[in-house]
C-alpha cells in the first residue's frame, strides 16, 4: 500500500468513527460536532485523492472550532443536563488518539516528503488534525465535567486555536 492509500484509509477511517460517534452521541450538540468532524475527514479523503492522481488541491479553511464554541455556548443556555457514561469518554479518548497518531503520521510524511507541494499539504492536513485532537481534548473535558467547563472557561479553550 502506497502512502497515498494509506492515508486515505485513514481518513476514511476516521470518518466512519465520527459518523459512528455521532449516531450514539447522547446530545444534539456532540451530534452535530461529531458530523462536522466525519465532514472533515472526507474532506480530507478527497484531498489526499487528489495528491495521489497529482491534480493540485489546497486545504480548506475550516470554521469547525468557531462553530463548535457556537454549539458548546447553545447547550450550555439549553439548561440540558448531560449524562455521559465511561464507555463513551473512552471513545472520546481513542478518537482523540487516533487524531494525534494521524497528526504525527503527516507531520512525518511531510519531513520525508521531497515534493514541496505534497510538504505544504502535509503539513496543513497536520496541523488540521491538530485542531481535532484540541476539539475533542475539549470534548473530553465537557463530558468529564461539563459545569465546571463551561462556568469556569468560558470558551476560552477553544480560542487558543
Amino acid at each position: 500500500m502506497d502512502i497515498f492509500d494509506f492515508a486515505m484509509e485513514k481518513e476514511r477511517l476516521a470518518e466512519k468513527m465520527y459518523r459512528d460517534l455521532a449516531a450514539k452521541a447522547p446530545a444534539k450538540g456532540l451530534i452535530s460536532i461529531f458530523s462536522m468532524l466525519a465532514d472533515e475527514e472526507h474532506s480530507h479523503f478527497e484531498l489526499v485523492s487528489k495528491m495521489k492522481q497529482d491534480v493540485p488541491a489546497e486545504v480548506e479553511d475550516t470554521i469547525l472550532l468557531t462553530n463548535s464554541k457556537t454549539i458548546f455556548a447553545k447547550m450550555r443556555q439549553s439548561g440540558e443536563n448531560f449524562d455521559f457514561s465511561i464507555s463513551e469518554v473512552d471513545l472520546y479518548k481513542k478518537a482523540q488518539q487516533m487524531e494525534k497518531d494521524s497528526r504525527d503520521f503527516y507531520l512525518q510524511k511531510a519531513q520525508d516528503s521531497e515534493n514541496p507541494h505534497h510538504k505544504k499539504i502535509f503539513n496543513q492536513l497536520a496541523e488540521e488534525e491538530g485542531k481535532h485532537y484540541f476539539l475533542l481534548e475539549n470534548i473530553i473535558e465537557f463530558v468529564s465535567r461539563p459545569q465546571n467547563w463551561l462556568e469556569n472557561a468560558e470558551f476560552h479553550h477553544l480560542e487558543q486555536y
